[in-house]
């Protein structure tokens, strides 16, 4: 993706702080915001609510790639590393900038993503995903939008690792190459249920043999 492509957010940058500064800007339609990276120290922003809600909204979401258009001063591009809403409004209040390098690769949670009905489930298994997200490792421009697996395949006591992946040319998962990522279990044994079972068998028999 070149940066023509990305999407952009316009900021200005702002040099006070604090609850009320951060009341008076919100009732003017803005949010506070924070950059920082490797390359640049950490900036106070002003952004439109709107141009940060598009973004986390999209595709890729906080994986997006955009371009911080600063008010005045330099831009640079960068991801959303975190966000905070209101608890009763539910309205974005903050949220933080990483600043990146096209060619400096970084650690990004990607989601992970079954397909297909697992052939285990047709013998009473239970299919578990144990990662919903992966720690992937690439350059900001790989980022995939998430990660398929198909379990098809997948029998009982059997499993997908790390190693089974199959990711593009220079993306890694920072995981163990044995790390299960989803499996088929055995259904949970439910020793009052089965105890009941024997329990009512063992009545049908001495009920047959007074018979």
């Amino acid at each position: 993706m070149s940066t023509n492509e990305m999407p952009a957010i316009a900021a200005a940058t702002r040099t006070t702080t604090g609850k009320s500064e951060a009341a008076r800007l919100r009732a003017e339609g803005h949010i506070p915001a924070v950059a920082y990276g490797r390359e640049i120290k950490a900036i106070g922003l002003t952004v439109a609510p709107k141009d940060v809600l598009a973004v986390l909204k999209a595709e890729r979401g906080k994986n997006t790639l955009v371009k911080i258009d600063v008010t005045g001063g330099e831009g640079f591009l960068a991801l959303i590393k975190d966000f905070s809403y209101h608890p009763v409004t539910r309205k974005l209040q903050h949220v933080d900038f990483l600043e990146v390098k096209l060619d400096r690769e970084i650690e990004v949670q990607v989601p992970l993503v079954t397909t297909g009905k697992a052939k285990g489930l047709a013998a009473g298994g239970i299919l578990r995903q144990v990662y919903r997200t992966l720690p992937v490792f690439c350059v900001p421009g790989k980022i995939p939008t998430n990660i398929v697996v198909d379990v098809t395949e997948i029998d009982v006591n059997e499993a997908v690792a790390t190693k089974d992946l199959v990711l593009t040319e220079g993306v890694s998962v920072r995981l163990p190459a044995e790390q299960t990522l989803v499996n088929v279990v055995a259904p949970e044994r439910d020793p009052v249920a089965e105890a009941e079972k024997a329990a009512a068998a063992l009545k049908d028999v001495k009920g047959a043999k007074k018979k």
